[in-house]
Parts: structure tokens; sequence; C-alpha cells
């Protein structure tokens, strides 16, 4: 039986980070990145000015409606393609850059791109998958910040089929390195405990040589 691991936030590590997998790639929680007021300052000004879309994707031959909302932002070219579609970046808004550079401090690496996501509430989701599309890279980092309503976040290893369960309050920032996307699937699954809105912004570096992939 595949094992199971669950960590909750720990608020004595929010100076530092909180290594979440056992091995196969890093992915390493950091709480409190942003105080209360920042995070709903935030959350507020992304909820109003970014340009949300709920877009159709292909899902197992089938096009369905994304159960979230979306939106792309990044450096002109940034260019990804996923799950059917081919998105082109919107230039960054002021708030997006300003976390994207803290987001850059934090990982050790340089983001040229963004995908924000927008949770409305427990119902709204997204499916086991990993972000391995090729213009990411063989080994991509990925910062990814929340804000709003703190969900929980599942890894499951492709071979060993053991899990990690993880909750993302708002304003920490979950770093995803190495391996990670090869060796591991991920996913936030719905939840009737929460009813508040979320928002995810996943930052990456896309290549300047893209090649259309495929997963959600």
């Amino acid at each position: 039986m595949a094992r199971q691991t669950t960590l909750f936030d720990d608020p004595e590590n929010s100076d530092g980070g909180v290594e979440v997998l056992p091995g196969d790639g890093s992915a390493v929680l950091y709480t409190g990145v942003l105080d209360a007021a920042a995070a709903d300052h935030a959350l507020a000004t992304l909820t109003t000015t970014l340009a949300w879309r709920q877009q159709p994707v292909r899902v197992f031959g089938r096009t369905v409606a994304q159960p979230r909302l979306t939106a792309w932002y990044g450096e002109p070219g940034a260019s990804y393609t996923y799950s059917g579609l081919r998105l082109e970046p919107l230039p960054w808004t002021p708030l997006l850059d300003t976390l994207r550079r803290l987001c850059e401090d934090l990982a050790g690496e340089t983001f040229n791109s963004v995908l924000a996501n927008l949770y409305r509430d427990g119902n709204d989701t997204v499916s086991w998958h990993a972000d391995d599309e090729p213009e990411l890279g063989a080994e991509p980092t990925i910062a990814s910040l929340s804000l709003g309503a703190t969900r929980r976040f599942h890894l499951r290893h492709r071979e060993t089929r053991e899990t990690v369960h993880v909750d993302l309050p708002a304003g920490s920032v979950l770093v995803m390195s190495g391996l990670s996307q090869r060796y591991w699937l991920h996913q936030v699954p719905r939840s009737r405990r929460v009813h508040e809105p979320r928002i995810n912004l996943t930052f990456r570096r896309i290549g300047t040589a893209t090649a259309p992939g495929g997963k959600t």
C-alpha cells in the first residue's frame, strides 16, 4: 500500500522553508511570505484587475470548461501550450511584477511568466497533472504563491504511488524544483468545507524555443 504523508501549516516555520517531498525532486513550502494585510490586498486587487477567463480544454478526448478561471501574463514571446490551449501572455501588471520578484528572490531563479488561477470556492479544482510541458525545460522551477482561502494540495509519486498532502495558506509560497515534475503529479481537489475564493500564482520560465505540450 502506498504511504501517505500529511503536512500542516506550522507558524514556527514562517521564516524558513519546509521540504515537502521525501525524494525525487524538491517542493519547499514557505509560510508567512506575505502578511495577512498584504495577502488580502493582493487577493482583492488581482480578483478585480486580471483578465480572468474560463477556457475550454481537451481532457480524455473531450472538450470541457476548466473548473476554475485562469489568466496568463508574462514577457513577449512567453507562449504556453497545454491541453489544447495556446496562451499568449498579457503584459505584466505592477502587482504581478512585484510578486514575481519576491518569488524570484525566494526561489533563486528568474521567471518570465505566470499562470494565475482563480478558484471561486471549494467546487473549483485542478486534476492530477505535472507541469512538464517541453517549453518549461527538463527540470523546471515553479514558485506557487497562494492568496485567499487555504486549500489542500496533493502530490502523488508516479511510480510508488506515495502521496503527500499539504495545506497552502494565504501568503505562502511552494517552490517546486529539480525532478519534481518528472516524478510527482499534483492536484487541488474539491472541498465542501471551502466557501471563499483562492488565487494561485504559478511563476515559471518559458524557454525561447517552444514546442506544443499537452497536460492540464
